[in-house]
């Protein structure tokens, strides 16, 4: 078995065998984690409720009749910032997903698992939401316990039971909400308000995401972190010495004894009290280093902050640390690597931003009609017969015209003068070339179009001229 050594102190590593939430014979540790106090936490609850309220209140918002964000996955149809996406924007997407990969190597590089502790909503509705009923219902980690091997009786069957009630209640608000980033708050209130018959799917997705969250929350909770979710195995490649992360400083506070010894002792200021275990929501020692079990919730920076307070120790035991900032005492520094990864990390959040602030409201694709040759127009002029294919992305019906750039002639539509496309949708039309015989230099000429819609310029595509041979 491998070891590790804190000062003159020798521990096993056997803590790396298993996560903490299995025992030696494999089955599931309940995990009951006190309740922390202190001033990370309560940065924490003020974040918390922001987060709540942005994920409860984007919905309601919308841009020129469109909800802020909406991720209609079974009608490949996405909406962010107000904007729509169609599988014809598939590459932004695409370009989004390797942004999003980057950004994640970067900022865990630098910053370790700042996002989990602080604004993942799985860590959030779960330590700031459910479990804070759960403390509510059942009390603190020790009542919650004796609760547990306690017999049945009216008052536990009452407590377990409006536990449960007010989880599946939190999880079928929580469905509901969420399924409104999918379908949009305006079809929600129609699943509400009309009758069930008429929106048998809708209401089962309803009854699915309940589901699915209650039995997160409820039952599977930290595994969702431990077990589930990738990010804490891959942070083990992301990080380096360098990396910021919640660390145990065993130079100051090993060896470890109780605290009526230590002077006698010479022992370092760890008391062993555990607090930092008790506190800990995936039940982890932290004193062990990093560990992949470790959402950085900064719990037990908190629970050991408090012990060195009232043991007249200066606080910063457990702290945000590196792994060279403690082997050589010094505090955590924003170094020139934390620097340049933060810097490309808002470069990357910069080209997406502008690529979806520029990412035009028309597509329009524009092909030569197949199997057909050039027409000669009388003897001084030569037509090709084209087909344009358009995507409308606004929220408005449009009426569209096309004109020639930088080349003499012009156009004849086949049909109406104008295309008419209505908001979110697609429309296709015919329409004929014409240029002068001087201006074909050879056998394919290179035109450009440009679409607009009452004069303004709304989008611009090139084709190929098709003319005699010279």
């Amino acid at each position: 078995m491998s070891e590790i050594k804190h000062s003159n102190v020798v521990e096993t590593e056997a803590f790396r065998d298993r996560i903490a939430t299995v025992d030696e014979t494999g089955k599931r540790k309940w995990i009951y984690a006190y309740q922390p106090k202190g001033k990370f936490y309560t940065i924490r609850t003020v974040l918390s409720v922001l987060y709540f309220l942005i994920f409860f209140g984007l919905p309601f918002v919308e841009i020129d009749g469109r909800p802020l964000f909406q991720f209609n996955i079974p009608e490949a149809k996405f909406i962010l910032f107000g904007k729509i996406f169609w599988p014809q924007d598939f590459f932004i997407f695409g370009l989004t997903m390797v942004t999003f990969v980057f950004f994640i190597v970067l900022f865990t590089a630098a910053f370790g698992r700042l996002f989990c502790g602080w604004a993942c909503p799985q860590t959030n509705f779960m330590e700031m939401m459910f479990r804070r009923v759960e403390y509510w219902v059942l009390g603190d980690a020790p009542a919650q316990r004796q609760l547990k091997n306690a017999p049945w009786t009216s008052k536990k069957i009452f407590k377990v039971g409006l536990k449960h009630v007010l989880f599946f209640l939190l999880s079928f608000i929580i469905a509901n909400f969420f399924l409104s980033y999918i379908i949009g708050i305006k079809e929600l209130e129609k699943i509400i308000t009309e009758p069930v018959t008429a929106h048998v799917a809708g209401f089962a997705s309803i009854i699915v995401f309940s589901g699915v969250f209650y039995g997160v929350y409820a039952f599977f909770r930290e595994q969702a972190c431990t077990v589930v979710c990738p990010y804490g195995r891959l942070q083990s490649v992301l990080l380096d010495k360098n990396s910021m992360i919640v660390a145990y400083d065993y130079k100051r506070g090993e060896p470890r004894g109780n605290f009526k010894k230590q002077a006698e002792l010479n022992l370092g200021d760890c008391i062993d009290c555990h607090q930092c275990v008790k506190v800990c929501p995936t039940g982890i020692d932290i004193r062990n280093g990093v560990q992949m079990e470790c959402v950085g919730c900064t719990a037990c920076i908190d629970a050991c902050d408090h012990i060195m307070d009232s043991i007249d120790k200066p606080r910063g035991l457990i702290r945000y640390a590196s792994e060279n900032s403690i082997a050589k005492g010094e505090p955590l520094r924003y170094t020139t690597r934390m620097k340049l990864y933060t810097g490309l990390c808002f470069l990357l959040l910069a080209v997406l931003s502008v690529i979806l602030i520029t990412r035009k409201d028309v597509d329009a694709t524009v092909i030569r009609t197949a199997g057909m040759l050039y027409q000669e127009r009388g003897t001084d002029s030569i037509s090709n017969l084209y087909n344009i294919r358009m995507v409308n992305k606004t929220a408005k019906d449009l009426n569209i015209g096309i004109r020639l750039v930088d080349t003499k002639g012009r156009i004849q539509m086949a049909g109406n003068p104008v295309i008419k496309m209505a908001k979110e949708a697609q429309a296709a039309g015919t329409f004929f070339v014409v240029l002068p015989k001087e201006e074909i230099k050879q056998r394919k000429t290179i035109i450009r179009l440009v679409i607009f819609e009452n004069g303004k310029e709304i989008a611009t595509t090139k084709t190929n001229f098709l003319g005699p041979a010279l």
